[in-house]
C-alpha cells in the first residue's frame, strides 16, 4: 500500500507542481508527507506563505506504547499552515490545523511552527519546531486529546534539497476504558526533503 502511496504522491507531484515533498526513516518507521504551496496557483496569495499538505506514518511498537497484539495502525493527517518571515530575520513563524487519525483515533489539532536559519553560507543550517494540541473538544472517536511535538535540524546539502535530522513524538490519549494516555509514536529520524 505505501508503494502506491509513493506513486501517487510523484505523479500528484507532477501534476499539481507540489511545493515539498519529505520522506522520514529510522530502523522501524516510515514517514511520507507532502505540501502543496497554494501560492504557486493564486496570485493573491505570496509564495511561502500558506501550504495544504498530506502525510501518513507508518509506525512501528517498537517505538509505540502499542502492544504486539496488532493495535498499531498507520497514522494519517492533512494539514493547512499560514507562516509569514518575521522582518528582516532569518525566523519564520506558521500557525496551522491538522486533521489526524489512526483507525480509532482522530483529532483536529491547532498548532505553532517554526523555522530559524542558524547558519548562512554555502551550506545553509535550519532549525525547525514544531507543537499541535487537540483538547477534548477538538477530539473524536475514541479520543480524549493528542499533542504532538516535532524537533529538527535540516542542512540544504544542494539547492532545495534538504537532508532531516529530527525528533518526534505523537501522544494519543484515549478515553480510560480504551487504554488512557498511549504514546502513538516516539523515536528520531532522518529524512530528506525536496521543494519544487
Amino acid at each position: 500500500m505505501l508503494k502506491k502511496l509513493g506513486l501517487i504522491a510523484l505523479c500528484a507531484a507532477s501534476a499539481f507542481a507540489m511545493h515539498n515533498v519529505e520522506l522520514n526513516i529510522n530502523d522501524k518507521d516510515l514517514e511520507f508527507g507532502a505540501k502543496v504551496d497554494m501560492g504557486q496557483f493564486n496570485e493573491a496569495v505570496d509564495p511561502d506563505t500558506v501550504f495544504i499538505g498530506a502525510k501518513i506514518l507508518h509506525g512501528d511498537e517498537d517505538h509505540s506504547d502499542f502492544n504486539d497484539n496488532g493495535d498499531m495502525n498507520a497514522y494519517y493527517e492533512a494539514n493547512f499552515l499560514m507562516q509569514k518571515r518575521v522582518g528582516s530575520s532569518d525566523l519564520v513563524l506558521g500557525l496551522g490545523i491538522k486533521l489526524n487519525g489512526t483507525k480509532n483515533f482522530s483529532s483536529i489539532p491547532l498548532g505553532i511552527e517554526a523555522t530559524y536559519k542558524i547558519l548562512n553560507g554555502a551550506i545553509p543550517l535550519y532549525l525547525k519546531g514544531a507543537a499541535y494540541y487537540a483538547p477534548e473538544v477538538l477530539s473524536m472517536q475514541d479520543a480524549e486529546s493528542f499533542l504532538e511535538y516535532r524537533v529538527s535540524l535540516d542542512v540544504e546539502l544542494i539547492t532545495n534539497g534538504y537532508v532531516t535530522v529530527g525528533y518526534r513524538s505523537i501522544d494519543t490519549n484515549y478515553d480510560s476504558n480504551k487504554g488512557g494516555d498511549i504514546n502513538y509514536n516516539r523515536s528520531a529520524y532522518i529524512g530528506v526533503r525536496f521543494a519544487f
